[in-house]
């Protein structure tokens, strides 16, 4: 489903436009938050659900959670609006948790569940039946049928069908979660086990119904930028290509300041800065033999996820500030008195921003999809402005961060350049599932001397839960961004302030 413009997208989007369009101009923030499942549901022409009701019901939970809040109870009488004066400020807002399941929009689908399908042809060999090793398969008029109660999981069935005619069911949100945080409830739902969740998202854009969502922070945003204050915003290296097929660098950043932004930084400079400092890490600790292997650290979940689950590698996780965490103490050394936001394609970076472990120097963190929301409210056509601006001062090495494999090769091109008589082993993970894998091969010290890059997303940033763009296309279009870069890589001198 990822890049194509589903009927989930279409609220999503609506609802981040609403949100923002009420902080730009509710002079009744309470009515208009009750007014808004009418205003965006039809009662004549309900284009997503079966019902008006459920979809109303639906856009009040997404309309609390785009504004920071949390969901309301199911057992108890909560108005949609109650607890907006708490959010209604002009800072950062978050109660966790980040990522909550709109049980009403659930559709409480099958965990797991083989069931065979009417391109079954009663064939006379019938292997499913004879290799089940439950017997759980029997013929009924003709054709296959499966014992629910008996089956144990096990795929053989669907195997060995000679028509492909055993179909696999399984919860999206469920495959898609590498961590297996994805439980259910008493009625089928799905509900997230937050001690296991690395707050990724993929079950968020994985749902066909829409039935899970993070909490955005457009809202708090829009207010601290009508204070007037100095707001400069960072753009993640994954921006290229995001905001449509014209909208060039240097327009997005002119949009931006059209926005009420001060200044526009490129978080690709945090990126080259981490570059070098992993790649210093890489020889003085790897290389030497102080360290079986290294980590990267730029992607939070996948930090969470070493963390989490193999404690043990803790001390291998590169010390290196993350790229958004980086160029924000930049920007606060040259802007003492400004406001950071983060603009990526990233659910977790709303979590690092909010860490207590590390300083984030960041106070707002907003995907592309929630700025779009915010232009459209504007009635900002992205396509038709002028470029007053010049985005600038990443080289190709931190631009490439946004990509799978894109860290490891900075770092690489780095090592090669600067410590050329250092040898040095990639390895790179994306996905969760297959980040876990190579956690496990290097546990068992099948990965020495490698440096790992770990990306939460398949693809990497690009395919991260707040992107506009099919996967492949933002692929492309950051590869070109990248080398259309006059400069490669870093100076050899450029390196992170201290992880304090």
């Amino acid at each position: 489903m990822r890049g194509i413009d589903t009927q989930v997208r279409k609220i999503r989007r609506a609802v981040f436009r609403e949100v923002a369009n009420m902080a730009y101009r509710s002079t009744n923030l309470v009515d208009d938050m009750e007014a808004l499942p009418y205003k965006l549901v039809d009662a004549e022409n309900s284009p997503y659900w079966d019902n008006i009701y459920r979809e109303r019901e639906i856009v009040r939970e997404r309309t609390r959670l785009a504004m920071g809040m949390s969901l309301r109870p199911e057992d108890e009488p909560v108005q949609v609006s109650q607890g907006v004066e708490e959010s209604n400020i002009d800072e950062k807002y978050y109660e966790p948790p980040l990522m909550q399941v709109i049980s009403s929009a659930c559709n409480a689908c099958p965990e797991n569940r083989y069931e065979v399908t009417d391109k079954c042809m009663g064939c006379l060999a019938h292997p499913c039946n004879e290799v089940c090793p439950r017997g759980a398969i029997t013929m009924v008029n003709g054709r296959s049928v499966i014992d629910q109660q008996k089956c144990i999981k096990c795929g053989k069935c669907k195997t060995v069908c000679p028509y492909d005619a055993i179909s696999h069911q399984q919860r999206p949100c469920v495959a898609h979660c590498g961590v297996n945080a994805i439980k259910s409830d008493s009625y089928g739902r799905a509900v997230i086990d937050n001690e296991l969740c690395v707050s990724c998202g993929q079950c968020m854009v994985s749902c066909p119904f829409g039935a899970i969502a993070d909490k955005s922070q457009i809202f708090q945003l829009i207010r601290a930028l009508q204070t007037g204050r100095k707001i400069i915003a960072q753009v993640a290296p994954s921006f290229a290509g995001q905001f449509g097929p014209k909208v060039t660098p240097d327009m997005l950043k002119t949009a931006l300041k059209q926005l009420g932004f001060y200044d526009v930084y490129e978080t690709a400079i945090g990126a080259d800065m981490g570059a070098m400092t992993e790649a210093e890490h890489y020889v003085k600790e790897v290389a030497s033999g102080e360290l079986p292997f290294l980590l990267t650290s730029c992607c939070p979940s996948w930090s969470m996820l070493a963390k989490k689950f193999f404690p043990e590698t803790i001390d291998k996780i590169s010390n290196a500030l993350t790229p958004m965490v980086a160029t924000a103490r930049v920007i606060k050394a040259q802007h003492p008195d400004a406001g950071v936001v983060f603009i990526g394609p990233c659910a977790s970076k709303k979590l690092e921003a909010s860490r207590r472990t590390v300083r984030s120097d960041v106070d707002f963190v907003i995907t592309f999809e929630e700025l779009t929301g915010m232009f459209e409210a504007k009635g900002i056509l992205l396509d038709e402005i002028e470029a007053l601006d010049m985005l600038e001062g990443a080289t190709a090495a931190g631009r490439g961060y946004g990509v799978a494999g894109g860290v490891a090769s900075a770092i690489e091109a780095c090592i090669k350049e600067y410590y050329p008589d250092t040898e040095i082993n990639i390895e790179h993970a994306e996905s969760l599932s297959e980040c876990k894998k190579m956690l496990m091969l290097a546990k068992a010290g099948k990965k020495q001397g490698c440096l790992i890059e770990g990306m939460a997303c398949p693809g990497g940033c690009v395919a991260g839960a707040g992107t506009n763009i099919p996967i492949a296309v933002a692929a492309k279009d950051l590869l070109d961004f990248k080398n259309s870069s006059e400069k490669k890589i870093p100076d050899a001198d450029v390196r992170q302030p201290d992880n304090k």
